[in-house]
């Protein structure tokens, strides 16, 4: 079976938007400072954008507060072809604790990733909700260690639930993530090893070791 091109088909919708008089609002999720440079980039052309922070799995606090800080000089810094506003969730690392109970020895990209895009995909497509939003999605997909198959399919399911749709994407197509590294050396963002968790940490760390 052939997977799907999720580039192609944000091609699609991205050309019937250009013919639109009004820009739809678009909840996007950050997962950090560096990813989104390039997404914003990309997506502000399209959308009004509400960017929604929310990364329970960071740890320590000192390394969660400082990703927020980049996001937000970031947006201070960075033109944009439209607007975007940014919206914290809660601070909750206890949820992803729980979470990772029983899946702590798992390699990156396992089923402790998964359950984890699934937290933070489910509390953005609250947001969205909440915020009357046309369409929610994530920045996610632009990490090569990051499996879009699955974003993408979390996301469907989610728009079924919240009644917001999902825009489907790959962020790292059409070369957005080395963009994204051309954008964070142009910003001179903070750009870390390790996604931000504690278990991530550990293996980047053994890595470096080596």
């Amino acid at each position: 079976m052939n997977k799907r091109n999720y580039q192609k088909e944000l091609d699609v919708l991205l050309e019937h938007l250009e013919k639109e008089t009004l820009r739809p609002k678009l909840l996007l999720h950050a997962c950090c400072a560096p990813c989104s440079s390039y997404v914003l980039e990309y997506l502000s052309r399209y959308f009004s954008i509400v960017l929604f922070y929310y990364n329970p799995n960071i740890s320590p606090q000192e390394e969660y507060e400082k990703r927020v800080a980049e996001v937000r000089r970031l947006l201070q810094e960075m033109p944009l072809a439209g607007p975007v506003t940014l919206t914290l969730g809660d601070y909750e690392p206890e949820r992803f604790f729980d979470l990772a109970k029983g899946h702590e020895a798992e390699p990156e990209g396992g089923d402790r990733c998964t359950l984890c895009y699934r937290l933070r995909l489910t509390e953005a497509a609250q947001a969205a909700k909440d915020l009357a939003c046309d369409y929610f999605t994530t920045t996610l997909s632009i990490s090569p260690y990051k499996n879009a198959e699955k974003l993408n399919t979390i996301g469907a399911e989610l728009a079924k639930e919240y009644g917001v749709p999902y825009l489907f994407s790959d962020f790292k197509k059409r070369n957005g993530y080395k963009r994204s590294i051309e954008l964070s050396r142009e910003y001179n963002l903070y750009r870390q090893n390790y996604c931000g968790c504690v278990y991530s940490r550990a293996a980047a760390l053994a890595l470096d070791a080596k």
